[in-house]
């Protein structure tokens, strides 16, 4: 093919691509790709819409849930956001983790700006791991100036029951779901669905249960922490030493075991070490001599943390089970 008609097509297909009806998504970003920018871009490309994005916040993040947060400066997204817009005119705006009033305002002036034929809100004011994402003078900020400016909300129910708005939209309630629901009905709006027909399209696309499996890491890390607190107890009762010893941080540790027992790790931690006690007591050993096998600085030390757990001193539970 000659050069000028590799020109030629090379044309024809920008003049297309800027004729599509883009979608701007307006959120954060998610290491694993479950949400944020990442799962929009997912799903918008894959029903064959075009996308444009702004990042709001980046998050530190696996499976687990969210580890650390940082907020992008509001003028860099605004920044972000005039630097598309003014150049592509987004169809749909599509807006979700805000998390400080300085981007929510950042944010409504570009609205008012370049006013989309289409405005959808996600939010989420709770992470997986109950961490609130969006204090309460926020949410009565976006509830007062962006909530009137939205078409719809789509959301978990149990955000839902914080707004108030003539369109709420509820998904499953799980983030990534509602998210990936909100960009469908976005992609689909573009087609020039009415908001009804894209919300009634967009259900019949994605299922309405997500199915949750323990991925191989997680049950790993619970296994070798098990193991390990019970063959060390004696060694220590802290957190940070078994988070350190399998080389994770002692916030990750607690996402594991909460993930697969509801526990936490300290929980888990006493709760073994005032078994072994109890195994112990049913020897010939003497209170002391138990109190300096499993690591305890004195007698004292080991009766204090057994009555906190039992009510009853070793030697009162070491009478009531030889009876």
């Amino acid at each position: 093919m000659q050069d000028s008609e590799h020109f030629f097509f090379f044309m024809q297909e920008s003049i297309i691509f800027t004729a599509m009806k883009a979608i701007l998504t307006i959120t954060g970003s998610d290491s694993t790709g479950g949400a944020g920018i990442q799962a929009d871009i997912k799903t918008i490309n894959r029903l064959g819409g075009k996308v444009l994005s702004v990042i709001t916040t980046l998050t530190m993040q696996n499976t687990l849930g969210i580890q650390d947060f940082y907020d992008i400066p509001a003028e860099v997204v605004e920044n972000q956001i005039n630097a598309v817009a003014e150049d592509i005119e987004p169809y749909v705006f599509k807006i979700g983790l805000i998390r400080n009033i300085y981007t929510l305002e950042a944010i409504l002036r570009c609205i008012r700006r370049y006013r989309p034929q289409w405005v959808l809100f996600s939010p989420v004011i709770y992470s997986s791991n109950e961490d609130i994402l969006m204090d309460k003078e926020l949410v009565e900020k976006i509830q007062q100036e962006l909530v009137p400016l939205c078409h719809a909300l789509v959301l978990r129910k149990r955000d839902s029951e914080h707004f108030s708005a003539n369109r709420i939209i509820v998904a499953a309630d799980n983030h990534g779901r509602s998210n990936e629901l909100c960009s469908t009905i976005a992609t689909l709006l573009c087609q020039e669905m009415t908001l009804d027909e894209a919300e009634k399209k967009a259900r019949l696309l994605i299922p309405n249960e997500v199915n949750t499996v323990l991925s191989g890491r997680i049950l790993q890390l619970y296994q070798e922490f098990m193991g390990m607190q019970e063959q060390e107890c004696k060694n220590s009762n802290d957190v940070n030493y078994y988070a350190s010893r399998l080389n994770v941080s002692p916030r990750y540790l607690s996402q594991v075991t909460r993930k697969v027992t509801e526990q936490s790790p300290k929980t888990i931690i006493d709760s073994t070490l005032l078994n072994r006690i109890k195994e112990e007591l049913h020897s010939e050993k003497t209170v002391q001599e138990i109190a300096y096998l499993l690591g305890f600085s004195s007698q004292a030390h080991l009766t204090n943390f057994f009555k906190r757990f039992t009510g009853i001193s070793p030697t009162e539970f070491r009478k009531f089970t030889h009876l």
